[in-house]
């Protein structure tokens, strides 16, 4: 990180110390002295890295009720009960400074103020060292060989294959038929492929995999009708020793670990997509079941587009220590597909169309192509629809081993609004956690103990914080302080920063980023509602009017909005009848320009204009 960028950082947490100071009426220039030497001596990592330590360790305790003799590892601590001499002031307003446990009434203040303090930087996106790099690369081709490893017993296998029966029976038997009768409408994301193929190009796919030809054949996918069938020469079938692998990437994550995802190839992306419209579809649909003329017997136990419901399962686990949160590391990597191959047992027809969706291999950097043990990682459009029933199934196989008998509908609707699996996020009754936990070990997962909760008052889930029945949720700096009007990704960054920081009531704070973001926009800084376009600033107050637009009669401000260019990406003659065909929905021609443009934009930019400020 450039100096500039570490000195606006720096200032932004001096501002937040001591507004928080002031707030729980701590004096914080101890504190303030260990933070400027501790990054003089190790830099921007002290930021990243090794207060985000700090604050699991806060976390933890909390949870646990006491600070244990082991945590706060790599600070002075101090007296009895061993806190650590670092925020002090505001630490003695949570635990006891003789014994070290949990006051019976701590400050909810202080507990915000250590958290911001300790959490506010450890997700800043920031390049990696070429060493950390490497490491990750390295972790995951050692998760997926450690994979080959899992032999759950076959009595464990049998019993998790009777439990996604009870679970999904309806929702397969739904997916089966879809895909037996009328096939998948398959899809491109916006991203790039294996191949290295952008935009409009991804419809002129050129290899298709002898396995997907099995079950979806090329003369129903890659082309509009059979008076295309000519095109299908340029296709080349690949057999599967031949098939492209997964192109493994690291992007930006934080300084500590970059994201590991594998980029898929153009004709499995393709149909992964069309399957999991219609898996996801059926998951979180209440609607009728042609097999059951039920809702789901899952129905609100898994999700894929909404946080908020785990977050709250999180906050009524903090009240009253009914609810555990659960988070597991490296979630996607450690999905067997001996497990997947297991939950869609009694349904083969789908268990074809998944599998013959598969990549067998990947490419990782400084390893070559390795075969995949794994079901799937990050880039595949199937990776969390499926590890999410996995995830959950594992749930109710610890459930079940608690109770000593075979589960029943009645039991799975029962602890309805009780369990629920969001990504690697999961919510569990407390009573059922050590078996639940034991159970998705066994079947080669990972729980990550210092952020899992079944202990005391603090639990989080999905980015939501609780203790004890209130919000403690922390404001993130997500990316460097910008320096330009053409650092558009960082100037709305900063303003989210300022917008989230004034309504968690940090006003000293967002007053210093106003300061900051009106000189770099040059005064162009309007109060709007948060559904305005403009690049503006928030308030409980409402929103300002500049002047009244004389055609629709709306408020009006002058101020920056952004600009997206989508990259020109031409396609034709058959190529553009089968995508117009293939796009559906309420408003399928939305986008007028769709066969000229597509992907991701390859420019943004900002420009200042007169626009609503509702």
């Amino acid at each position: 990180m450039n100096p500039a960028s570490l000195k606006s950082l720096m200032q932004l947490c001096s501002e937040v110390l001591v507004e928080y100071g002031t707030l729980c009426c701590v004096c914080t220039t101890r504190d303030w002295e260990t933070i400027t030497a501790r990054v003089e001596h190790e830099g921007f990592s002290f930021l990243t890295i090794t207060l985000p330590s700090f604050a699991k360790d806060f976390d933890r305790s909390l949870a646990d009720g006491f600070v244990a003799h082991d945590s706060f590892f790599g600070f002075k601590r101090r007296g009895a009960g061993g806190l650590p001499c670092f925020l002090k002031g505001f630490l003695e307003l949570v635990f006891d400074a003789t014994s070290g446990r949990l006051l019976d009434n701590p400050s909810l203040e202080s507990i915000r103020a250590i958290r911001q303090l300790t959490l506010m930087f450890g997700k800043v996106e920031a390049e990696c060292t070429d060493a950390r790099v490497g490491a990750a690369f390295a972790a995951f081709v050692e998760t997926d060989r450690n994979l080959r490893n899992l032999v759950p017993s076959t009595f464990s296998f049998q019993e998790f294959t009777d439990v996604a029966g009870l679970l999904w029976s309806d929702v397969f038997s739904d997916v089966e038929n879809i895909i037996y009768q009328d096939g998948v409408v398959p899809g491109h994301g916006p991203g790039t492929t294996a191949e290295h193929i952008l935009g409009n190009e991804k419809y002129v796919i050129r290899e298709w995999p002898a396995r997907l030809e099995e079950m979806f054949s090329a003369a129903d996918y890659l082309i509009p009708n059979a008076r295309y069938h000519s095109s299908l020469e340029r296709v080349e079938l690949l057999p599967p020793g031949a098939e492209r692998p997964v192109r493994v990437v690291q992007v930006p994550k934080t300084l500590k670990t970059p994201r590991i995802i594998a980029i898929e190839p153009a004709a499995m992306q393709y149909v992964q997509q069309g399957i999991a419209k219609i898996l996801v579809q059926k998951l979180e649909s209440n609607q009728l079941t042609s097999s059951g003329g039920k809702p789901p017997l899952t129905s609100g136990m898994i999700g894929f587009e909404h946080q908020e419901p785990n977050q709250q399962l999180a906050l009524v686990g903090s009240r009253d220590g009914t609810l555990a949160t659960l988070d597991l590391s490296e979630a996607s990597d450690r999905v067997s597909n001996l497990l997947v191959e297991a939950l869609l047992a009694r349904f083969p027809w789908f268990s074809r169309a998944v599998q013959a969706t598969r990549s067998t291999r990947a490419e990782v950097p400084g390893h070559g192509v390795i075969p995949l043990t794994k079901f799937a990682s990050m880039g595949s459009a199937l990776c969390f629809p499926i590890e999410a029933m996995v995830f959950l199934t594992i749930i109710f196989v610890g459930i079940q081993k608690v109770q000593g008998r075979p589960l029943t509908p009645h039991d799975v609707n029962r602890l309805r609004g009780k369990v629920r699996v969001y990504g690697d996020d999961m919510v569990v009754p407390v009573e059922y956690t050590r078996s639940v936990v034991q159970t998705l070990e066994a079947f080669g997962l990972k729980v990550n103990d210092r952020k899992s909760f079944w202990n005391g008052k603090f639990r989080e889930s999905c980015g939501a914080e609780f203790f004890n029945g209130e919000d403690v949720t922390v404001v993130r700096v997500r990316r460097e302080f910008p320096r330009r009007l053409t650092d558009v990704p960082e100037i709305e960054s900063l303003i989210s920063l300022r917008n989230q920081m004034y309504f968690s009531g940090l006003w000293r704070v967002a007053a210093w980023l106003d300061r900051r973001i009106v000189a770099l926009l040059k005064g162009h800084f309007p109060t709007v509602l948060p559904s305005s376009p403009v690049l503006g600033r928030h308030s409980v107050l409402g929103y300002e009017t500049q002047r009244m637009c004389n055609n629709l009669h709306r408020p009006l401000v002058r101020g920056y909005v952004r600009r997206n260019r989508t990259p020109d990406s031409y396609v034709e003659n058959e190529f553009a009848l089968l995508k117009c065909l293939l796009k559906r929905g309420d408003e399928p021609f939305a986008d007028s320009k769709h066969l000229e443009r597509q992907g991701r934009p390859e420019a943004v930019g900002i420009k200042l204009r007169w626009s609503s400020a509702t």
